[in-house]
């Protein structure tokens, strides 16, 4: 059995575009929503109500008529709840992802190597110049770092926990003796977790 994946990824370059179109659908939905309840309301059927096709109105109708008694209405006070719970979330996710899109992360130079921000492919990348020993390849491993043989590189998606895995691989600390996420520009602190 398949199924179409509709996640929007944090990653994807054109998140905020997709979200903000997902957020207006949301709108318009909600909208909508409550200009036929309040139709319902205020005449007894929805019938007549101003971009509602007869069909429509009558299948809205025969719908408040055999729901259960405390649905009075063409569409659910339910529906209406989570549709704005959703309208919250997108907005919310939608100003997070602009806020960290403006975050520089930078790149650092290490004993035998360099990490290098690759913002085309959303990655951090871990040159080295000879091949890391079996014991260093297990330790990349196990912070989620992947050999990518397209480039030559070790990497992760480049978010702010590819730094703290950085900083947990002691054979690629900046040369200065800093940590990784002491390299990197603070960004905004977020109000909420993202849920």
């Amino acid at each position: 059995m398949s199924y179409k994946n509709n996640a929007i990824s944090s990653d994807d370059p054109k998140a905020v575009e997709k979200l903000t179109e997902k957020l207006n659908k949301c709108e318009k939905e909600q909208e909508f929503m409550k200009k036929v309840n309040s139709y319902y309301k205020k005449n007894g059927t929805v019938k007549g109500c101003e971009g509602i096709s007869d069909e429509l109105a009558a299948k809205l109708d025969k719908r408040v008529q055999e729901a259960y008694s405390w649905e009075q209405q063409p569409f659910p006070p339910y529906r209406l709840t989570n549709n704005n719970a959703e309208i919250r979330r997108l907005k919310k996710r939608i100003e997070n992802l602009e806020a960290s899109k403006d975050t520089e992360f930078v790149g650092w130079q290490f004993e035998g190597g360099e990490a290098v921000i690759n913002k085309d492919k959303n990655r951090l990348q871990l040159l080295f110049d000879e091949k890391p020993s079996e014991e260093q390849r297990t330790t990349l491993k196990a912070n989620g770092f992947r050999w990518a043989p397209s480039d030559k590189a070790w990497q992760r998606q480049l978010n702010a926990n590819a730094f703290y895995a950085a900083n947990r691989i002691d054979f690629i600390k900046p040369e200065n003796g800093e940590k990784p996420t002491d390299l990197q520009p603070k960004a905004p602190k977020k109000t909420e977790p993202e849920r």
